[in-house]
């Protein structure tokens, strides 16, 4: 039994990685939203493993336990405590990866089932479909906004999500600490081919940016 459990260690982890996996961060935005996702996992193994305990406790001989201990200190002040941390941790990373300061901008355009991004290239605003380009090392504002129905940009590894919802336009700051390619997809359920709804987010090399972008067909 023991060797199965320490054998699904390594399974359950290899499951936190791959290229839709916020617990692989590649940028600080994400690292602090996986850094929250990690401690409010500690809290909850934490108040589990107190209730396995009060179970197990419960089928041995009876004993003389001190009320306030187990009423005040494990029932009310160990949870409370918990819950106060996690609900504090939620508000500092909640204040961080707020869009302070400069940064640059770029548009997102939902449809479905499909994405539209626009870029200040060299010549002016460049459109391109389902591609979103990025300089690496750098904070990024994307304005999002949607044409029919209500949608969810996410990047799993450079950021939180945000909504896309018609007639409103809503800021989420992602960033990518170097180059490379990142998945993304809408992470709300828009309609038949919701899960087609992909796209890619290419951080480039800040030394080649601004990249010489091919206007896309509007679709």
């Amino acid at each position: 039994m023991k060797c199965a459990a320490l054998l699904g260690v390594p399974l359950l982890l290899a499951g936190c990685r791959g290229p839709l996996s916020a617990l692989s961060p590649a940028g600080p935005v994400a690292q602090d939203v996986a850094g929250l996702w990690w401690a409010m996992l500690t809290g909850a193994a934490g108040l589990t493993g107190m209730v396995l305990a009060l179970v197990a406790m419960g089928f041995g001989r009876p004993r003389q336990v001190r009320e306030g201990r187990w009423s005040f200190g494990l029932g009310v002040w160990f949870p409370l405590g918990v819950l106060t941390l996690a609900l504090a941790g939620a508000i500092w990373v909640g204040e961080r990866i707020l869009p302070h300061g400069p940064a640059l901008e770029v548009r997102a355009h939902a449809r479905q089932w499909s994405w539209t991004f626009t870029h200040e290239g060299p010549d002016g605003p460049v459109e391109t479909q389902g591609v979103l380009h990025v300089p690496a090392g750098q904070p990024v504002d994307v304005l999002i906004t949607a044409a029919d129905v209500i949608h969810s940009f996410w990047v799993p590894r450079l950021g939180g999500k945000m909504d896309a919802i018609p007639g409103r336009t809503n800021r989420l700051r992602i960033q990518a600490d170097r180059p490379g390619t990142y998945e993304g997809l809408c992470a709300e359920f828009c309609g038949l081919d919701h899960a087609d709804m992909r796209f890619d987010v290419i951080a480039h090399d800040p030394a080649l940016w601004p990249p010489r972008l091919t206007q896309a067909p509007r679709p």
